[in-house]
C-alpha cells in the first residue's frame, strides 16, 4: 500500500500528542473511540489498543475522529476494526455546536435532511457549521456523515445476511456505485469481501425472525446490564415496551415509521464489549438512528471507568460505586415521550405514573398492525396529543392542561428536545411552561438530553439517600455538596437512588429537616418505595 505523507491535521492542537502516544503505547482499550492513530508508513489508522507493534513517533498522526484520518487518506485497520468502537465520552458531556452536530450527524440527520437541514437544526450557517467542525474535527458535516455511514454499514454486513444492495441503503447510501467506491475507500475491500472474512472469523450472525436485524452494540466495559433491566423495568409502560427472558423490548418512532428494538446481555470478544440488538423496522433507512436510540438509553458511549474512579474517590459514594461498577445513566429513545411521561408521573407513585401512561398509549397511541410479545402500541406523539382530548384517563385538569400545553410546545418545536437541542435553553423552556417546575425539567435534562451532569438536589430520593449516609439532606447543602462530583453529577445521583437498597451505613446519620412538600417523584422520579 502506498505510505500516506499527509500533513497534521487541522485540529492537532486540540490532543494532547504525548498523552495520545503513550495510550498508543499501552494499548489502554480506554481510549478506544476517543481518538484514531494513523500510521505515514502503511497508510493505516487504528484504535489505541490495536494489538500490532506500536509505530515510531515521527510516523504517527492523531485524530480526532476515523472521519478526519479518511479524509487524509488513511484506511481503516482490518485487525482492529477501529470503528467498531463506542462513540466518543466527550460529545455527550459537551453542550457546544461542535457536540451537538456530532450527535445529529450520529442520527442521521445529514442522511435524511442533508448539511442544510443539520445546520438549521442547530441555528446556523451552513458555512459556519462547516468551519466549527473542521476547527475541532479536521472535517464537515459530510465527511462526518459518511464516515458513520461506512461504519453503519460495515456492522450490517457482519453481522447480518441482508442483501448488499439493502445493506447500502439501510446504511444512508443514495446509490450502490456511491457504496461500493466509500467501503473500498475506507476499509481496502469490496463490500462482499468484508462479509466474506467476518464468517471465516467465526459465526457472528445468530438466528432471527424474519425481516428481523441481528447487530452488536459496542460498549466501555464493565456494564451493570441487569441494573439498567432493573431501572427500565420498573418503568415498563405495558403494552409500549417489555421486559422478557432477560431482555428488554419496546415499540420505537423512527423518522420513516415505527420500529421494535430488543436489547439483551451480549459478550466479550477480540474488538471489545458489546450489547445484543435486535431490530424490526417499518423502513430498513431507520437502522442508524434505532441504533442510536438504543445506545442514548443505555448510556453505551459512557466512559465507566473514568466515572468510577472520579466518583469512587467520594466517601459518600465510594460504597454504591464499589457495589455496582460501570452504573449508567438511563437514557430514552424519544426526548418527546419521555417528557410527557415525567408530567405524568409528578405527584403519583411510579406504579401509577406507568397505569396512567398506558391508559395514554392506549387511547392516542398508533396501534401495531399484530402484536409483538405483550407490545401492541407506539407511545402517542407529541402532535398526537397537542389536541387530544384527555379526559377518562384519570387525570387531573390541571395534568391534562400541562400535558397539553407541553405536547403543543414540543410539536411547534418552541421546545426542542432532540439529540442537538441546546440543553439550557430547553429545560428554561420547559420550565415556562405551565406545570412544569425546576425538578421535572432537570430530570429530563438529565434522561432525555443525556446531560451526564444533572444533580437533581431537589429529588426526594437523593434527600433521602444523603440523610441515610450521614450528609444534610437539605436542597441548598446538597447542591453545595454535589459541586464535588462535576462533571458526572447524574451518575452520581443513580448512585445514591441505587445506594437505598444497600446495607444501611454503620455510622449513624447526622439529622436534616424533615423532607416535607417535595413531590414524590413518580414514573421518571424516583419512588423510594421502589429501588431505581
Amino acid at each position: 500500500m502506498t505510505a500516506v505523507t499527509a500533513p497534521p491535521p487541522a485540529d492537532a492542537h486540540a490532543l494532547d500528542r504525548d498523552a495520545c502516544f503513550r495510550a498508543a503505547r499501552s494499548k489502554d482499550a480506554r481510549f478506544d473511540g476517543a481518538f484514531v492513530i494513523a500510521v505515514t508508513t502503511t497508510g493505516i489508522y487504528c484504535r489505541p489498543s490495536c494489538p500490532v507493534k506500536a509505530p515510531l513517533g515521527r510516523n504517527v498522526r492523531f485524530y480526532r475522529s476515523a472521519a478526519a484520518a479518511q479524509q487524509d487518506g488513511f484506511r481503516a485497520c482490518k485487525r482492529c476494526l477501529p470503528d467498531a468502537v463506542p462513540g466518543s465520552p466527550e460529545w455527550d458531556g459537551r453542550a457546544d455546536v461542535a457536540a451537538r452536530a456530532v450527535r445529529l450527524v450520529d442520527d442521521g440527520v445529514v442522511d435524511r435532511e442533508g448539511v442544510a437541514g443539520l445546520a438549521r437544526r442547530l441555528g446556523t450557517s451552513e458555512r459556519q457549521l462547516r468551519r466549527t467542525l473542521s476547527a475541532e474535527l479536521g472535517v464537515g458535516p459530510d465527511a462526518l456523515a459518511r464516515a458513520r455511514r461506512a461504519s453503519a454499514a460495515r456492522s450490517l454486513l457482519e453481522s447480518t445476511d441482508e442483501p448488499i444492495t439493502q445493506v447500502a441503503f439501510a446504511a444512508g447510501f443514495r446509490s450502490v456505485r456511491q457504496f461500493n467506491e466509500t467501503m473500498r475507500r475506507v476499509f481496502d475491500v469490496a463490500p462482499s469481501e468484508i462479509r466474506r472474512r467476518a464468517r471465516r472469523r467465526g459465526p457472528t450472525i445468530a438466528p432471527t425472525a424474519d425481516g428481523e436485524l441481528h447487530l452488536r452494540l459496542p460498549h466501555r466495559p464493565p456494564l451493570p446490564f441487569a441494573a439498567l433491566l432493573g431501572f427500565l423495568g420498573t418503568r415498563c409502560v405495558p403494552g409500549v415496551e417489555e421486559i422478557a427472558d432477560g431482555s428488554y423490548r419496546r415499540v420505537l418512532h423512527l423518522p420513516r415509521g415505527l420500529g421494535i428494538a430488543t436489547l439483551a446481555p451480549g459478550g466479550t470478544g477480540p474488538t471489545g464489549a458489546w450489547v445484543d440488538c435486535r431490530l424490526r423496522l417499518d423502513d430498513p433507512r431507520d437502522v442508524t438512528a434505532a441504533v442510536q436510540r438504543c445506545r442514548r438509553l443505555l448510556d453505551l458511549d459512557a466512559d465507566p471507568v473514568a466515572v468510577d474512579a472520579a466518583l469512587g474517590d467520594e466517601p459518600l459514594l465510594a460504597a454504591a460505586v464499589a457495589a455496582q461498577p460501570g452504573r449508567r445513566v438511563p437514557g430514552h429513545v424519544d426526548g418527546h415521550e419521555l417528557a410527557v411521561r415525567a408530567v405524568l408521573g409528578q405527584q403519583v407513585s411510579v406504579a401509577a405514573a406507568r397505569t396512567l401512561a398506558a391508559r395514554l398509549a392506549e387511547t392516542h397511541g398508533e396501534h401495531l398492525a399484530a402484536p409483538v410479545g405483550t407490545l401492541t402500541v407506539a407511545f402517542p406523539t407529541a402532535d398526537a396529543l397537542a389536541g387530544a382530548n384527555l379526559g377518562g384517563l384519570g387525570l387531573t385538569g390541571a395534568r391534562q392542561a400541562a400535558l397539553r400545553t407541553l405536547a403543543g410546545a414540543l410539536a411547534a418545536g418552541d421546545v426542542q428536545l432532540d439529540p442537538g437541542a441546546d440543553r439550557d435553553e430547553a429545560e428554561a423552556g420547559l420550565q415556562r411552561l405551565s406545570g412544569i417546575g425546576p425538578w421535572t425539567a432537570a430530570y429530563i435534562r438529565m434522561r432525555a438530553l443525556g446531560d451526564p451532569d444533572v444533580a437533581l438536589a431537589t429529588d426526594l430520593g437523593v434527600r433521602r439517600a444523603l440523610e441515610r449516609l450521614g450528609a444534610d439532606g437539605r436542597p441548598r447543602a446538597a447542591a453545595a455538596l454535589a459541586e464535588r462530583w462535576r462533571p458526572w453529577r447524574s451518575y452520581a445521583v443513580q448512585h445514591l437512588w441505587a445506594s437505598l437498597s444497600l446495607p444501611a451505613p454503620t455510622a449513624s446519620p447526622v439529622p436534616g429537616r424533615p423532607i416535607a412538600g417535595v413531590p414524590a417523584g413518580g414514573e421518571d422520579g424516583l419512588d423510594v418505595r421502589v429501588p431505581a
